[in-house]
């Protein structure tokens, strides 16, 4: 009698939806009903999509704070055969959340890895901003330091794709008007949920509706490019108020005559200066 081929474990990397619980493939869903482990970053968010689909599985955390400790648990599942499935909260795992260091040690162990296709914020939000998407680039979080954050902007020769706060966008939309209140972006807020939103126009104008309505949810804001081959009519702008004021003009007015000259804001540009001398 033949003896039964043993069992060849593998991880399963599973993305899940951003917010519609319908958004989900049915290879994930196929996946999901067959692992004897699934890694997740929150057991009670999963739980409910699994109830959603009439999974029941055994759920196991991973998180920014024990993922290093469990992913040696969890190879020693997928090399004893099993099939083990890596989700996160929303999306596609390891997009600015927990897994790649246990997707890594799969690697570096010669362990089988799947990786299905699926959802991602940052993917919907590039579509949906109607900005180029021939080149692009994903930073994550965008940086809260302002001197990184305006380096980031300044320097994105492609369609920058970020994810942001509620409370921080404001401030980024502003900081970016400092640069060429004109840069066309994009605020992708709650995407497939019920009060999706996506809001185009240029950084100032966005800017202008957000001091009006603060926003909320989980945001996603696309930026198009910085102009190539020059400075953006913000920065021209402040570097003639510079000269300007070297020829001994006073700050305020003479950033109020660049501003009607301009159409770069008499505010925005004083406030830069200023911050550039501190």
């Amino acid at each position: 009698m033949t003896p039964p081929a043993a069992k060849v474990g593998r991880l399963v990397v599973c993305p899940t939806p951003i917010g519609n619980l319908d958004d989900v493939t049915l290879r994930v869903l196929a996946t999901l009903a067959q692992a004897e482990a699934i890694a997740c970053e929150d057991t009670r968010h999963t739980r409910r999509l699994l109830e959603r689909h009439g999974i029941a599985a055994r759920l196991v955390s991973v998180h920014e704070h024990n993922e290093r400790a469990r992913t040696g648990e969890l190879l020693e599942r997928v090399r004893a055969g099993a099939l083990v499935a890596l989700v996160s909260d929303a999306g596609t795992p390891l997009v600015s959340d927990p897994g790649f260091a246990l997707v890594r040690e799969c690697i570096a162990a010669g362990l089988a890895l799947e990786v299905l296709p699926g959802p991602s914020a940052a993917l919907t939000a590039l579509v949906a901003s109607g900005l180029p998407c021939e080149r692009w680039r994903f930073v994550g979080f965008l940086p809260r330091a302002r001197e990184q954050l305006r380096a980031l902007l300044a320097e994105a020769t492609d369609t920058l794709v970020a994810f942001e706060s509620p409370r921080r966008l404001l401030a980024s939309l502003e900081l970016l008007c400092e640069q060429d209140a004109q840069r066309p972006a994009a605020v992708c807020r709650e995407l497939t949920k019920l009060h999706e939103e996506v809001r185009r126009g240029s950084a100032a104008e966005l800017a202008a509706h957000y001091r009006g309505h603060p926003p909320r949810g989980e945001i996603v804001l696309v930026v198009g490019a910085a102009p190539a081959g020059g400075e953006s009519e913000t920065g021209m702008a402040l570097q003639a108020l510079r000269e300007l004021i070297d020829a001994g003009a006073r700050a305020r007015p003479a950033a109020t005559v660049l501003a009607r000259l301009t159409g770069v804001r008499a505010n925005a540009l004083y406030a830069e200066l200023t911050r550039e001398d501190r």
